[in-house]
């Protein structure tokens, strides 16, 4: 999300309205056009205010063309319904939305059966406005523990926290590290190997690592990091110094994907070391964007002082979250998919956006000018680059051209130790059906003939170009 700023030379030019707006008199409706960069002196018609709102944003991207957000772009009408009947209500406020968090605590029980917790009921959780704040949560209470483990010698020089993790991790990792300062450690990419390796993870732990976060869908390919072997690493890690490393698993898409289509791959709470687990309401757990969860396997992983006791409009409520108030729109949604489809329609769903996804990956393929990186066989989503041979263009090209066809395709440049590996990355969401991805590949190849003509790459500043979308 950009940081925006005051136009440092405004543009004085007000807002054209055309006069079949005005509900009354056309000629005042153009006599009062509002100013772009300060409040108007006199109220709009609500249909006026509408419309300048509403064609401005016309010049948006089309959602559902945007493959590369993981963000869920689709809902059914009665979710919308739903959502709009809620959006007055403060989350926060659980005393008078009793039935609002009754909804929030069937989800995270929910989430802690899907997660194979040892005993769901001990389960702790929450709901956060997504990902992002439900891995400041989870690293908070990481932090929290290990600095009660070493009362006796932190706060000290000699006793920095750090946090070991893959260098492709989502950007919200980093942010974490920054404001709360503890220290990165982060495994580079190396050859063919696009995440973190459990070997290298557990050789950068140390007494003063917090913790060890474990991608459960990688944003760069799509691909699982091994939380099995990662956890097995540590153990013998522990084995040999004693150190006892817990993992967090950010499950920001995979955590709604694995339960339901990679039931044998162990990742979840059936392993003793994963003490907390985060994933996306709105990515694969279907929902319109602000909605995530956060669960800890039991009351003793979130420390109890992390958790406030506020007496709010009468009633005693504990809260774990960086946000107060927020709507309950998108938890109720949360709960309506849950009821709506239970496990064999999310399973049904993920299948299908799995099925597009590697089809699309071999129609890619087939056209001869790629090599796929990933097939979209874990998330449904892939990444590929230009083949060795091809000279004429690069992926930066294949972007600016899709983009003239309505198509968001990121295009970007991989982390240490593979900055020399550009890659366009797709996803697959549902809702980006098979007619549709039809419909891409012929555009995509519509564009070769023209692209493999050019005398050499177009793009200058491959950092400037880079559209690298989490």
């Amino acid at each position: 999300m950009p940081l925006h700023r005051g136009h440092e030379k405004p543009d004085e030019r007000p807002l054209s309205v055309n006069p079949f707006y005005g509900e009354a008199d056309p000629a005042v409706e153009m006599s009062e056009a509002p100013p772009k960069h300060r409040l108007a002196d006199s109220p709009l018609t609500p249909t006026t205010a509408y419309q300048l709102v509403h064609d401005e944003l016309m010049l948006d991207g089309n959602s559902r063309l945007n493959l590369a957000t993981f963000v869920t772009t689709w809902m059914e009408p009665q979710a919308g319904v739903l959502m709009g009947e809620c959006r007055d209500k403060n989350m926060i406020d659980k005393d008078e939305y009793p039935r609002t968090a009754e909804l929030e605590r069937r989800c995270v029980a929910m989430l802690a059966d899907l997660w194979n917790a040892p005993d769901p009921s001990a389960a702790v959780g929450c709901s956060t406005t997504g990902s992002s704040e439900a891995c400041m949560l989870a690293g908070m209470a990481l932090k929290r523990r290990w600095a009660k483990r070493n009362a006796d010698r932190y706060p000290a020089r000699d006793a920095r926290p750090n946090l070991v993790m893959g260098v492709n991790v989502q950007v919200c990792w980093e942010k974490f590290c920054n404001f709360w300062e503890v220290e990165a450690r982060q495994v580079p990419m190396e050859g063919d190997r696009f995440h973190l390796d459990p070997q290298a993870a557990a050789e950068l732990c140390d007494e003063n690592t917090i913790g060890v976060v474990g991608i459960l869908g990688s944003t760069f390919d799509g691909s699982y990091e091994p939380v099995a072997d990662l956890c097995a690493a540590l153990d013998a890690l522990q084995e040999r110094t004693g150190l006892d490393i817990p993992v967090h698993v950010d499950g920001a898409s995979g955590g709604m994907v694995a339960p339901f289509l990679d039931e044998d791959v162990v990742w979840d709470f059936r392993l003793p070391r994963v003490a907390s687990i985060n994933t996306s309401g709105h990515k694969y757990g279907l929902v319109y964007p602000g909605v995530g969860w956060a669960l800890w396997r039991d009351k003793e992983s979130l420390p109890e002082e992390l958790v406030f006791r506020v007496n709010y409009l009468g009633g005693d409520m504990p809260t774990f979250a960086l946000n107060f108030s927020r709507p309950g729109a998108q938890v109720v949604a949360q709960y309506y998919s849950f009821l709506r489809l239970g496990r064999e329609g999310y399973r049904l769903v993920q299948q299908s956006t799995r099925d597009v996804a590697t089809r699309l990956a071999g129609r890619v393929e087939a056209l001869g000018d790629f090599r796929l990186l990933t097939r979209g066989d874990e998330l449904p989503v892939f990444a590929f680059t230009t083949a060795p041979e091809v000279t004429s263009y690069d992926v930066f090209d294949v972007s600016r051209r899709l983009r003239e066809n309505g198509w968001l395709v990121p295009a970007y440049t991989f982390p240490p130790n593979r900055e020399d590996l550009s890659v366009l990355r797709v996803v697959c969401r549902n809702g980006f059906s098979a007619d549709l991805a039809e419909l891409f590949v012929e555009d995509l190849a519509r564009l070769l003939p023209e692209l493999r003509r050019q005398p050499h790459p177009l793009t200058r500043d491959k950092a400037a170009a880079t559209g690298f979308h989490h």
